[in-house]
């Protein structure tokens, strides 16, 4: 009983600390990115010749480039101000440089009695010029089977994407096209949540079982036997 109940609480009390130590990388990495913010926009050739763009997440950037409106992809289930759409990315071809980025110019209402149509979005052609905010690839959504090629679609796999089209795609990040709406897209953005609270919250569950092991062992096995042991 002594060694099972000495396990219990080393295996609880160290599921704590490595709920905490989370907690402190994760806080650390939302302090890095805050930084971010305060720092001058990237161009597109910076963006494009970093080793490691994720250590970037947040960081302003103004690109100058060209629209791949071929292969703009509609990303369905998609929520803004409460209501479902799509989120509409499109590639851009960054001038002087051969990279290409994902942007995600966007939020669009859908029409809910044809699944199957998508809404007119302007792509304009030629040079434009755009201000974003580097973000991780566009979230997946859990999708049954595999993902499936064509202009809507529950997710969108970088990796696979890029050898889909051919394009010198960076996989690593996508950018969050900001400012006020335009080409009729909303851009109100939720901002990335790092699930501080929720390491913190199982932190304070296994220190709690921990402790109530403790308890129950000090009490059964200690005060019920030796202090206040039953009379017959």
């Amino acid at each position: 009983m002594t060694v099972t109940a000495v396990l219990a609480v080393v295996a609880t009390f160290s599921l704590g600390r490595w709920q905490l130590s989370r907690a402190a990388q994760k806080e650390a990495l939302q302090a890095h990115r805050d930084a971010q913010t305060g720092l001058d926009r990237l161009d597109g050739r910076t963006l494009a010749s970093l080793a490691d763009p994720s250590l970037m997440l947040d960081r302003e950037v103004a690109l100058r480039g060209t629209w791949i409106a071929q292969q703009l992809v509609f990303l369905d289930n998609r929520q803004m101000h409460d209501k479902q759409g799509f989120y509409v990315v499109t590639p851009l071809q960054l001038q002087d440089s051969a990279g290409v980025i994902l942007v995600q110019r966007g939020w669009v209402a859908r029409n809910f009695l044809d699944r199957t149509a998508v809404p007119e979005v302007p792509t304009p052609k030629g040079t434009v010029d755009i201000v974003g905010r580097i973000v991780p690839p566009p979230s997946k959504l859990y999708e049954l089977g595999a993902e499936q090629p064509g202009r809507i679609r529950q997710n969108l796999d970088l990796v696979k994407f890029r050898a889909e089209t051919g394009l010198p795609l960076l996989t690593a990040v996508s950018v969050q096209q900001i400012g006020t709406a335009s080409d009729g897209l909303l851009r109100d953005w939720p901002r990335l949540a790092t699930g501080v609270e929720k390491h913190y919250g199982y932190a304070f569950q296994w220190f709690a079982l921990s402790a109530l092991i403790t308890i129950l062992y000090v009490w059964f096995q200690v005060v019920k036997r030796f202090i206040f042991p039953r009379r017959t």
